[in-house]
């Protein structure tokens, strides 16, 4: 019986004529499919070459060109005065009077304060009356010298009017010794009198010092006494006044770095600002840089002082400053951007450049590996510093020879490079 079934079963396919059909179907599925697969890897192609392509160094430029340098050295530091002096007391005392305020201008010899004269000048009394005394006793021992004398030469007339026979030796020896005891007291009595006159002048000059005296013209700075204070100067002179002999004068001491002291010389201009005038450059120039060493925070610098003219009294002492100092300048001259003598170029990695990854990106057809970048080109021989230039749209390098720089351009004093020229200072990929 089953046989029969398949018999008829087939006899119906027969007749009915499915079975071409059926075959027919199969092969048109499997064209289909062959042709999504072509257009599936012709879509892989493409997107693998658009990325490749995408992923081209694109070079960033800047314009070789002729303009001023100006090259400075910055340093900081505080206005100080030309010449300041710092008044004080040799003698100990009560401050009696002061007679001067911080700001006001004083004279040479113009008294600031005054200490209790009382002691001295008691001082000076009793140096007087010693002076006398001394005096006195020049007198007296003249007048006794002088009776010496004339005993001596009364007793020498008889002598020679008795043959010698009076008076006796001895009388004559003790006559002589009379009159030299008393020349030896007029001797001391003057030695005296000098001495004392010594000691009233001492006491007169400490007079004199109990009034305190401006040394120089000036502004007075600082006032450190007050009346009634007691000044002591037994181990150490005790400073009371401060005072700038001249503001209109006056110096900037700034501290050089030991990278840039070997740029900054004698003579050379600067300008400086200061907070109380932020908006506001002060001309100045320097009058000496040190040799000698300052170490803060292991950090060395060097003292370097410049003159500054402050007529206008704007500037003050102790202000602190910010010095640039003008090293270098440098008229029509060509720069180049420092970041173009930095860049250097570097060959494509294509490893890198490949894309897809795992079993699929194994079975998907890739596009023809390209050629290794060549490198670029170059026109220098030797050392020394080098710019690239695009030629051909591949990197070109320049030997050029340099000159001093302001941190951003750099003088080029020899080489080829000419205005208007392009120079590399970066590259980056594209992103699309």
């Amino acid at each position: 019986m089953s046989n029969a079934s398949l018999s008829s079963g087939t006899d119906i396919n027969t007749i009915l004529g499915t079975a071409g059909t059926r075959a027919r179907f199969g092969r048109h599925l499997r064209w289909i499919g062959i042709l999504l697969l072509i257009l599936v890897g012709a879509a892989a192609y493409l997107s693998l070459r658009s990325g490749y392509h995408s992923q081209a160094p694109l070079y960033e430029t800047e314009t070789v060109s002729r303009s001023n340098l100006v090259v400075t050295v910055s340093a900081t530091g505080t206005l100080e005065p030309t010449n300041q002096v710092d008044v004080g007391s040799e003698l100990s005392g009560l401050v009696e009077t002061v007679l001067a305020e911080e700001n006001d201008r004083v004279t040479q010899g113009q008294v600031l304060a005054r200490l209790d004269i009382s002691k001295l000048t008691d001082e000076i009394t009793k140096s007087q009356a010693t002076l006398a005394s001394a005096e006195a006793k020049v007198l007296q021992g003249t007048a006794t010298a002088k009776e010496a004398r004339a005993n001596l030469a009364r007793l020498r007339a008889v002598s020679r009017l008795s043959g010698g026979k009076v008076p006796s030796k001895a009388e004559m020896e003790t006559a002589e010794a009379t009159l030299a005891r008393a020349d030896a007291d007029v001797a001391s009595a003057r030695a005296a009198v000098s001495e004392a006159r010594a000691a009233l002048s001492s006491n007169q000059t400490n007079l004199s010092k109990a009034s305190i005296r401006s040394p120089i013209n000036g502004v007075v700075l600082k006032r450190k006494i007050e009346p009634g204070q007691t000044v002591a100067a037994s181990f150490e002179t005790p400073v009371l006044f401060t005072i700038a002999e001249d503001l209109t004068q006056m110096e900037l001491q700034v501290k050089v770095d030991e990278a840039d002291v070997g740029q900054v010389e004698e003579g050379q201009s600067a300008t400086f600002t200061v907070d109380a005038y932020p908006t506001r450059k002060f001309p100045a120039r320097i009058r000496r840089v040190g040799f000698g060493s300052q170490t803060t925070d292991n950090v060395v610098t060097y003292k370097t002082i410049l003159t500054v003219s402050n007529d206008d009294l704007s500037l003050r002492p102790g202000m602190t400053a910010t010095a640039e100092i003008t090293t270098a300048q440098r008229e029509n001259v060509l720069l180049v951007p420092n970041a173009a003598l930095r860049f250097t170029p570097t060959l494509d990695n294509d490893s890198n450049q490949k894309s897809g990854g795992g079993i699929i990106g194994s079975l998907l057809p890739h596009p023809p590996e390209p050629q290794a970048r060549k490198p670029a080109a170059s026109a220098a021989k030797g050392g020394g510093q080098r710019a690239w230039i695009l030629r051909d749209g591949e990197p070109f390098a320049m030997d050029v020879t340099v000159g001093v720089s302001d941190g951003r351009f750099t003088e080029v004093v020899g080489g080829g490079l000419e205005p208007g020229m392009q120079v590399i200072t970066d590259v980056r990929v594209s992103s699309k």
